[in-house]
């Protein structure tokens, strides 16, 4: 069983838990649920009545993101042939970790079933993020 989807509009990473100090619980920034909260949307847009993976799973995640303006012409080209990449915020870790957190315990029992994984940040022409999931 092979899932695959995107999440159109800006990349968020995985926000750092934050602390209440009024009330000393700790608790998920709302940018970052509400992100989650997306690409779940998206992945149930796609497959509406889809089946939990219970399996050994390699997921692949793409990251897109803009040009920016002020970018030479000669530079522009070299980031849509990929020679030139993002190194910019968020961090590749944060974007895999918002991927995962949104799809555990919805798209596959655990995260822990995750034994490959392939992620890039790369330019291109509009911000998006690509996300395959796969039983093998």
């Amino acid at each position: 069983m092979i899932y695959e989807f995107e999440v159109p509009g800006k990349v968020i990473g995985k926000g750092r838990p934050r602390l209440n100090t009024y009330t000393g619980s700790v608790y998920t920034p709302t940018k970052t649920k509400d992100y989650e909260t997306l690409v779940e949307q998206y992945f149930l847009l796609k497959y509406p009545r889809f089946k939990m993976l219970e399996g050994r799973l390699k997921v692949s995640i793409i990251a897109y993101f803009e040009i920016p303006k002020s970018t030479k012409k000669s530079d522009k080209d070299k980031m849509l042939e990929n020679s030139i990449s993002p190194t910019k915020k968020p961090d590749i870790d944060n974007i895999v970790k918002v991927v995962l957190d949104s799809m555990n315990k919805f798209a596959f029992k655990d995260d822990t079933q995750i034994t490959k994984l392939e992620v890039e940040k790369i330019y291109g022409l509009e911000e998006k993020i690509e996300i395959k999931i796969e039983e093998y």
